[in-house]
């Protein structure tokens, strides 16, 4: 049986995703870390089988601690992406009345993004702004019937909370990008995403020379980020997405031109696409 991880505690987000990545299945130990360090590293120290960990979000970009690690901490693949909507919810108590409701518990994230219906529905209610959305229901479930939470279906589940109400964020278009990670690398699919990373040598061009190789061949590119190499001012490090597996043909042709010309190139993976997003 294998074990994955996920950035705790029980009934955050990543929980929530990480039970879109196993569909159902019972096959697997869940283990949760307080920090993304020490759930990307316990995949590293073999402590544990695979890690699910946020990469992106659409509101806020991409998630640099994971970024990072990935390029330059450990020796890991992705082998599978999982990506769900970030929808907020009020949730107390079984038996409490919205009414009797005076404290509302949440990290300052969600409360920010329901702002607009905290405020027109609890207009005189206290925010108490804790560690995370977890903690939140797990206050609100050992208190007393005049408190809520803000947070996920899967931390009602877990705490044993009524839900009052459903996804009462003020933006629909909230979602993010979950990896698997993993020393194994994935099984190919129908349809298929590899992601690399890499550096250019700092000259004029030298980044459009590499995106072209991509056009040439004809692959698409489904995202581009940027980060600071961290080993000189000014140098960056590029995490590219594109459509297609390694073993396709032109995509190993592509990549192998790329690794030429780079002056630095790591291969990240190549997983089946994720199937919401077809």
């Amino acid at each position: 049986m294998i074990k994955i991880g996920f950035l705790g505690p029980k009934g955050t987000f990543s929980q929530e995703a990480m039970f879109t990545y196993t569909k159902g299945s019972n096959d697997f130990v869940e283990v949760d870390y307080n920090t993304m360090v020490e759930l990307i590293m316990a995949v590293e120290n073999d402590e544990i089988d695979e890690a699910i960990v946020p990469i992106e979000n659409s509101l806020e970009g991409a998630v640099s601690t994971t970024m990072d690690m990935l390029a330059a901490d450990v020796d890991l693949k992705i082998k599978a992406e999982a990506v769900i909507a970030i929808k907020q919810n009020l949730m107390a108590r079984k038996g409490t009345n919205i009414e009797d409701i005076k404290y509302i518990l949440s990290h300052p994230q969600p409360i920010g993004q329901c702002r607009k219906y905290l405020n027109s529905a609890f207009p005189h209610a206290v925010i108490k702004y804790v560690y995370s959305t977890a903690q939140a229901a797990k206050e609100v479930a050992h208190g007393e019937g005049n408190m809520a939470a803000v947070g996920s279906l899967a931390a009602a589940t877990e705490y044993g909370l009524q839900v009052l109400k459903e996804s009462i964020q003020d933006s629909d278009n909230n979602l993010t990008r979950f990896v698997i990670i993993s020393k194994e690398e994935a099984q190919r699919a129908a349809r298929n995403k590899t992601s690399i990373v890499f550096s250019t040598e700092n000259r004029p061009g030298s980044l459009y020379r590499i995106l072209d190789i991509f056009s040439l061949w004809d692959i698409n590119m489904t995202r581009i980020e940027s980060r600071p190499a961290k080993n000189e001012l000014g140098k960056y490090i590029f995490f590219v997405d594109i459509n297609g597996h390694v073993e396709d043909e032109d995509v190993r042709d592509a990549l192998t031109m790329v690794k030429r010309k780079t002056s630095f190139y790591k291969f990240l993976g190549s997983y089946p696409e994720f199937e919401t997003r077809r």
